[in-house]
């Protein structure tokens, strides 16, 4: 367990709310559709944190696993990213890096080409922001840190977070909630929920239908045509070959 300097002085108890604890998923959440997640990244266009929103949107990271994303976690050339930690704010000690609770949550995730290009101008925009900081930069390699390289303060976050969702007409949500429009999103476009699973990093499938079963399309129409066309029986009169008489006994 590594402790964290705090990144900013703002940054206090009331930020228990800020991290999302991978263990417990909410029964009840709302999600964005389609239109709702294009409008909000659309609105998220020149953000500081805009990278750090579509990221969470395009992967089904939890925050802590965002905060936690360090640039050796990221294979440019195989367009991968690998959550290995998180960072969660302890009461006593401040915010501090853990590793992720079980094998499923430390997974590697391939990201599309637009995110790819939204982190390489992020990349470049942090080095100006490091320079800015000069030997006050703590250089601990995080992709979201503060202006000072230390663990972003999530209250920061959470603050711009809600900002972007009044900007782009979008019902308020919580910051966990882009989590589950990812996987409302992959499974309502037929993504395998076995796939959808190893994305979460839940430890089995079965995890994911419990919590997002009922949001998968229910086609009982489809699947009973489809079973007509493939098992119904067709009489086929078999010919008899020229010339040639069914011996006796034979039908």
């Amino acid at each position: 367990m590594v402790i964290l300097t705090p990144s900013f002085s703002l940054c206090t108890s009331t930020l228990s709310e800020a991290v999302d604890r991978p263990k417990v998923e909410q029964a009840e959440f709302q999600v964005l559709n389609e239109d709702q997640a294009q409008q909000f990244l659309i609105a998220c266009t020149g953000s500081e944190f805009e990278s750090v929103f579509y990221l969470a949107l395009t992967t089904s990271m939890r925050q802590g696993e965002l905060l936690g994303l360090k640039w050796s976690d990221l294979d440019w050339q195989r367009g991968t990213i690998r959550v290995q930690r998180q960072v969660q704010r302890v009461k006593g000690q401040g915010n501090v890096f853990m590793t992720p609770k079980t094998s499923a949550g430390r997974r590697t995730i391939q990201l599309g080409e637009e995110i790819l290009q939204s982190l390489r101008s992020h990349h470049t925009q942090q080095q100006i922001v490091k320079a800015f900081a000069g030997k006050r930069w703590l250089d601990l390699d995080l992709i979201f840190p503060s202006n000072l390289g230390t663990a972003l303060c999530s209250e920061l976050l959470l603050q711009e977070f809600k900002a972007l969702l009044k900007k782009a007409g979008v019902k308020p949500i919580r910051f966990h909630d882009l989590r589950h429009s990812y996987a409302s999103l992959a499974l309502n476009h037929g993504i395998p929920p076995l796939i959808v699973s190893k994305v979460l990093g839940h430890s089995k499938p079965s995890t994911t239908l419990d919590i997002y079963g009922h949001l998968i399309p229910v086609y009982q129409d489809e699947v009973a045509r489809l079973m007509d066309e493939l098992v119904t029986p067709i009489p086929v009169k078999l010919k008899e070959k020229a010339g040639i008489e069914p011996q006796s006994g034979q039908s």
